[in-house]
């Protein structure tokens, strides 16, 4: 099945942008290919967007995905990193290497790094937004609801109910016609594996989760460290 050609309701059907829903002129990736890593998976996810949207959270992305490689690896120096991308975005804005730099502090030997709250959050609307619209409808609001943790800082309780099923084997059917109804059938809608609720789009690097549980509740995971939700009612 061709995941640009679904028998969608036409009520569902929208040339707007899905972030501003003024007149959309370009195709956004949901993820961002910041977030992923060459050579990118085949068919990825693309949603309506205006030039301005489209590249108005790219700066916030490109922060967000070296500061949780740095994170991860203990260091804001490029040459003791792993992903190619990340070292060239340092390489070539050694400005905001010295941002991200400058919020790492020391406990004794531990090392504490001050997230910059707001551009994470802009990030999380950004792709929760692009994910609820490709796998089922455009939201005309933002969520309610958004939190985000490392997947460490979670007890085991938190943990299980993230990664699990919101509604366990009872779960309702999605929208007819949507991506994430065809997902639920069984059916292909692309080249991703699909682990329970979890379309995994690169594996290690990002994977999320669109659920219909009353409302619209979207899940993701950034470099298997960054846990984010977005939900709306």
């Amino acid at each position: 099945m061709d995941p640009r050609h679904l028998p969608i309701d036409e009520r569902l059907k929208t040339d707007a942008c899905v972030y501003c829903y003024g007149e959309a002129n370009t195709r956004d990736h949901v993820p961002s290919k910041v977030l992923l890593d060459e050579p990118y998976p085949p068919q990825l996810p693309t949603v309506d967007a205006c030039e301005k949207c489209n590249a108005g959270f790219s700066s916030d992305e490109q922060y967000l995905s070296c500061f949780i490689e740095c994170v991860l690896h203990g260091t804001t120096e490029p040459r003791s990193l792993r992903r190619p991308k990340v070292k060239r975005i340092l390489d070539e804005k050694p400005k905001l290497r010295d941002q991200i730099q400058a919020s790492m502090t020391r406990d004794g030997n531990a090392l504490m790094w001050n997230l910059e709250t707001r551009r994470v959050r802009n990030v999380i609307l950004k792709l929760a937004t692009g994910h609820a619209a490709y796998e089922l409808f455009t939201q005309r609001e933002p969520p309610g609801h958004v939190e985000f943790s490392p997947l460490i800082m979670l007890s085991e309780q938190q943990r299980g109910d993230f990664e699990g099923s919101p509604w366990g084997q009872f779960a309702p059917w999605p929208e007819v016609g949507s991506r994430a109804f065809v997902r639920t059938c069984g059916a292909k809608v692309d080249e991703f594996a699909q682990v329970g609720d979890w379309v995994v789009v690169q594996p290690g690097r990002y994977r999320y989760a669109v659920n219909e549980t009353g409302g619209v509740l979207v899940r993701m995971v950034l470099s298997e460290y960054l846990a984010c939700t977005a939900s709306w009612e």
